[in-house]
């Protein structure tokens, strides 16, 4: 190590010889004892990982730490577009840490790590680096509190400005990000917690989030709304919209939902939204029996008066702008994230396919049983007339850029058509309830459920695969690839 020997060198020059030798000997047998208690799990000796290990969104979460739930309590101001608040968390630690980062994009006043002030940096806008009082052992559980207050609607990142609020309503809704611009997050879909969302505003506003409302409560002007979800959720799930809103709630075969629509859309707009929001509890009625029983507490939806140009599958509550108002079939992709995307979610962004393509299958086969083509007919129209470029892009792996893109969403729907041909409708519902149930929960990859449709069938499926998911060209049209038969 020529850069420790000239800093002895240096020392024994300076008459400093002995002095600097006794220094190293303590600090390595510091070092040892460390390591050493660190093996057996009783003390922490490392900092965590600014990196959650996807290779699309490197800042977004961080190893070292897995949350088990999130209590934000949160407050808006309409007037100057400030919300200020406090994040509390219950974390694992996966790893001795003796530092780790949370992603937030909010100026940060007070960090606290089981209840004791914590030491706190900004190594970028995005990260938040907490150097807890003592450190933590690899597999202890601990807590975080982290208090701020800002204007997210002048928060960007990497060109992402997410924050949609004017002097009357606000609506978090975005992917791949937006929890950073609201509250502290682990911010990884490979990471669910569940979550207590507070949300304080004037007393005339209508607060609506995930889950189920468990108390409203006036203190002069303003008032808080608190909801709960019980279920976890990756972070960028989580959701709340605030203004004046119509809600309509009730219970549909044993399912509590809850739907609300902005009452600033103009009259007409507005109740045709209405209308078609009455419609999700009996949507996820029919999904469910195809899908397995709906994995979430309760169901709803809510239309804002924003148009973002997307509708967002933000767990239990899917938010759509009034844009797609008239759209039956975008909310049956929505409610069908809640399988494909809520309860079985990303590892990682690249497989953004499961997500998308499955909300996207499912649309069609909703259209195949409400007098639309079939899904096996819109396969191979499209097959049929979709240009080489089409065809260009690795749908388990279509970089940052393409995640949302209609070869994502498309191409990954047809693969499901055509998986439904090559292994036939038992086997393919088999594979669909199977995987949600399965899986429910968890994180997962392509890879994952390559295998698991393989087992499933019987079939070796690693060239279909291989032909719909992995090669950037159009599939050969043969019965081994679901085109024939």
């Amino acid at each position: 190590m020529p850069e420790r020997t000239g800093n002895v060198r240096a020392a024994h020059e300076s008459g400093d010889y002995r002095l600097h030798v006794r220094s190293l000997r303590r600090t390595a047998i510091a070092a040892l004892v460390l390591a050493l208690l660190a093996g057996t799990g009783t003390a922490a000796a490392h900092a965590g990982v600014a990196d959650g290990g996807d290779a699309y969104f490197p800042e977004d979460g961080n190893r070292g730490i897995d949350v088990q739930s999130y209590r934000i309590a949160d407050a808006y101001d309409f007037g100057t577009g400030e919300l200020s608040g406090t994040t509390s968390m219950t974390v694992r630690a996966t790893d001795a840490l003796s530092v780790f980062d949370l992603d937030l994009l909010l100026p940060v006043s007070a960090v606290a790590v089981d209840g004791e002030p914590a030491t706190f940096a900004r190594p970028d806008r995005h990260e938040l680096r907490i150097t807890p009082a003592h450190p933590i052992a690899r597999g202890a559980t601990f807590t975080v509190a982290v208090t701020y207050a800002g204007q997210p609607g002048k928060q960007c990142w990497h060109g992402e400005c997410d924050w949609l609020a004017d002097g009357d309503e606000v609506t978090t809704m975005n992917e791949p990000h937006m929890a950073a611009w609201w509250f502290a997050a682990n911010d990884t879909p490979a990471d669910a917690a569940t979550m207590d969302i507070s949300v304080t505003v004037p007393a005339g506003k209508t607060v609506i989030a995930n889950g189920r409302q468990v108390s409203r409560t006036v203190h002069g002007a303003l008032a808080t709304t608190r909801w709960v979800a019980r279920d976890p959720m990756a972070p960028y799930l989580a959701f709340f919209t605030a203004g004046d809103y119509r809600v309509e709630q009730g219970i549909s075969h044993g399912l509590p939902w809850l739907v609300g629509v902005s009452n600033r859309l103009p009259a007409g707009e507005r109740a045709a939204a209405m209308r078609l929001m009455r419609k999700t509890p009996a949507i996820a009625h029919w999904l469910a029996k195809r899908l397995g029983p709906y994995p979430f507490e309760s169901v709803g939806g809510v239309t804002t008066s924003f148009d973002p140009g997307f509708a967002l599958e933000n767990q239990t509550r899917p938010t759509y702008p009034v844009l797609f108002a008239q759209r039956t079939t975008t909310v049956v992709h929505e409610i069908a994230h809640q399988w494909f995307g809520d309860s079985v979610r990303l590892a990682r962004w690249r497989d953004v396919w499961l997500n998308e393509g499955f909300g996207t299958f499912m649309e069609w086969f909703w259209a195949e049983r409400h007098g639309g083509p079939t899904a096996s007919e819109v396969l191979h129209s499209e097959y049929a007339r979709t240009l080489a470029p089409f065809w260009s892009t690795r749908v388990a792996a279509p970089g940052a850029r393409g995640l949302w893109t209609r070869q994502v969403y498309q191409r990954g729907g047809l693969t499901l058509a055509a998986l439904r041909i090559r292994v036939g409708d038992r086997d393919f519902w088999r594979i669909m309830r199977g995987w949600a149930r399965t899986h429910a929960g968890l994180a997962v990859t392509t890879a994952e459920f390559e295998r698991y449709a393989a087992r499933v069938s019987g079939e070796d499926l690693d060239g279909f695969f291989r032909a719909w998911l992995h090669t950037p060209h159009r599939p050969a049209r043969t019965a081994a690839n679901g085109l024939v038969g």
